[in-house]
């Protein structure tokens, strides 16, 4: 399925199968492809990168497709690594050993810091926790994967 050109998020660079690569959803999924393009908010004379998710409901395009501007994309990736950092930790050490309990971590972007922390306002945070924590499990393998090839890629970067 072809990723539509004539809406306003131009794509420049696409992955037009990622349906059967969507981890667990993969061959079954609505998010049919991903782009990185031009952004439909640009106005003339300001352009802006951005990548999208692509969905489809089997009859036509979704609204519910997705539109980010490339540093959140890496705000994502970093919040997954740090969360997933956070979780392999979680069975080696106590509460206590977390001083800043919830806060798991500041990490410093552009002369600020972007929290990291446990959602107590979740009234159900422990039940909630241990759900993730074995969908994090669950899902090791697929998220593993990508890690590696993004570490790689990283690297060859010279990141």
């Amino acid at each position: 399925m072809d990723i539509p050109v004539d809406l306003k998020h131009k794509p420049v660079i696409v992955s037009d199968n990622y349906d059967v690569v969507d981890g667990r959803y993969a061959n079954s999924s609505d998010a049919k492809g991903l782009s990185l393009g031009l952004a439909q908010w640009n106005e003339r004379g300001k352009v802006e990168i951005s990548a999208k998710i692509w969905r489809h409901t089997g009859e036509k395009w979704s609204r519910q497709s997705e539109e980010m501007p490339l540093h959140r994309v890496l705000d994502l990736a970093i919040l997954i690594c740090k969360t997933k950092l956070y979780f392999s930790n979680l069975y080696h050490t106590d509460k206590k050993d977390f001083p800043n309990y919830p806060q798991i971590d500041r990490i410093g972007l552009q002369g600020n810091a972007m929290n990291v922390a446990v959602c107590e306002a979740n009234e159900h945070i422990e039940e909630d926790i241990k759900l993730f924590d074995s969908c994090l499990h669950q899902d090791d393998e697929i998220l593993s994967e990508r890690l590696k090839i993004l570490s790689d890629l990283l690297k060859k970067m010279s990141y």
